[in-house]
């Protein structure tokens, strides 16, 4: 009797074993067979990869910095379009213009009268008349905007940025400046340095009035770099001839400026007027004291009675 109750307690086992497969295997069946339930499987796991997938990639940071560094330059101004061969002389205050030919990027500030009082660019790009359309003068254009004071006899349509490194010829690149300070003073030095040199990078120029009425600067400091070296260049808006005249170092009003005589080789100037102390060397507060703006270049006349320590063909620079 015994023996017959242990069969029979394996058979119910067994017989109950069986039902929970089956019922295990319909469920499985029932759900493969739902599309409904298998879709919404699916797209349940689909969800969990992509929210991995999305936690997984972190989207990097995207910087604009000359956008951004724009935006903090040009805060308070309004962004101007002028077209560069406008002869108009007038400007908009509070504005910030490109006057850059071309592609070329060089911006330029007025303060809250008009005035014309910073012009920047990060590299001066020289004029290629191979390639761009100029002038048989040289120009992109062939006339400069009126700017209130270039009527006077004494004073051009002196760019900030000459044509030749690129620049426009409207208001915004124009100030009235002496004629002899634009054709053969500093302002003629200083772009003939970019040009010799190739170009330049981190140009600035600040330009002072000495009222807020007039348009008629009253002097400019350029700062920009040429070969790794750092260039700054401040003078007045003045005849140079006439002020070099008054301080002695000229024999007669029809001299020369002494900025002038770098632009040529006409062998050497008087050096008794330069090397004050008579040693035939001539020291940078020696030629300042003369008249001559730095650097002295190699095709200076001065360059060979001047110590050039870093042997790169500039002294004071």
């Amino acid at each position: 009797m015994k023996k017959k109750m242990n069969y029979l307690v394996l058979l119910l086992t067994f017989i109950f074993m069986v039902g929970c497969t089956n019922v295990e295997d319909t469920a499985t069946t029932d759900k493969e067979s739902d599309p409904k339930v298998a879709a919404t499987e699916n797209s349940d796991i689909k969800s969990e990869k992509e929210e991995v997938s999305v936690d997984a990639v972190e989207e990097p940071e995207v910087e604009e910095t000359s956008t951004r560094a724009n935006e903090e330059e040009f805060a308070g101004y309004d962004i101007l379009e002028v077209d560069g061969g406008d002869l108009s002389g007038t400007r908009q205050p509070n504005v910030v213009a490109d006057i850059g030919f071309g592609e070329r990027v060089y911006w330029a500030f007025t303060n809250e009268y008009g005035q014309l009082v910073r012009v920047i660019a990060e590299e001066i790009t020289l004029q290629d008349d191979s390639t761009e359309t100029v002038t048989s003068s040289g120009r992109y254009y062939s006339d400069e905007a009126k700017v209130t004071g270039v009527e006077s006899d004494v004073l051009d349509e002196g760019h900030v940025i000459a044509d030749s490194l690129g620049g426009v010829s409207n208001a915004y690149n124009i100030t009235p400046q002496d004629s002899t300070l634009n054709r053969h003073g500093d302002q003629a030095y200083m772009e003939k340095s970019i040009r010799d040199a190739g170009g330049a990078t981190n140009f600035e120029a600040i330009i002072t009035y000495p009222d807020t009425e007039t348009q008629i600067p009253s002097s400019y400091k350029y700062t920009y770099t040429l070969m790794g070296n750092e260039i700054v260049d401040t003078f007045d808006n003045v005849n140079p001839d006439e002020v070099n005249e008054s301080l002695g170092l000229t024999g007669d009003k029809d001299s020369k400026s002494k900025s002038a005589s770098s632009f040529t080789n006409e062998g050497d100037q008087d050096l008794s007027s330069v090397d004050t102390n008579g040693n035939g060397q001539v020291t940078i507060a020696e030629a300042k004291a003369a008249g001559y703006s730095m650097p002295i270049t190699s095709d200076h006349w001065l360059y060979k009675y001047m110590q050039d320590n870093d042997n790169d063909g500039m002294v004071g620079e």
